[in-house]
């Protein structure tokens, strides 16, 4: 009966694709409705453990994420804030810098409105970035220009309208 049904087999079969058909020396197995359930679930659970516990890891990412959104919000609002304060620092002299200002703008007068850079920061015995805060504090009371002989210096010039009122 075998050799028949390999015989029909062959029969229907391309002439490259004829095989043997070999009867299956392996036992069948009959199992019923909730055996196969019953090992289908246990296949897969393992499965279905591993998508909850990788759902929880993404839920507990997506609040840190959250999170971190918001602290990177509130420190740009703080770095915002404090370039704000430090601007308004930069523009309002501060008490050491009045008293200075007062200094160099007595100095100023004391040579005719006119003195170089170089020697009115040399008299204040101040360093160079210090009297460059300095001048730029003193924005309304002072100008600053290139000396004409030595385009290289700075020469710092008591605004006119402040000279006449000292005189």
């Amino acid at each position: 009966m075998v050799e028949i049904a390999s015989a029909r087999i062959n029969s229907f079969a391309h002439v490259a694709q004829k095989a043997d058909v070999q009867p299956s020396e392996e036992p069948i197995f009959i199992l019923t409705e909730s055996q196969l359930q019953d090992i289908i679930s246990r296949a897969v659970q393992p499965i279905q453990d591993k998508v909850r516990d990788l759902k929880d890891i993404v839920a507990n990412l997506e609040g840190k994420v959250s999170t971190l959104e918001f602290t990177q919000d509130t420190q740009a609002d703080n770095q915002l804030i404090q370039l704000r304060l430090i601007n308004g620092l930069r523009k309002e002299p501060q008490p050491l810098q009045r008293d200075r200002g007062e200094i160099i703008r007595a100095l100023l007068a004391a040579n005719g409105g006119k003195m170089l850079a170089k020697e009115a920061r040399q008299k204040m015995h101040l360093n160079k970035p210090r009297f460059s805060e300095l001048l730029a504090t003193m924005e309304e009371y002072i100008d600053t220009k290139p000396y004409h002989l030595d385009r290289r210096q700075d020469v710092i010039i008591l605004k006119s309208e402040l000279v006449t009122r000292n005189l």
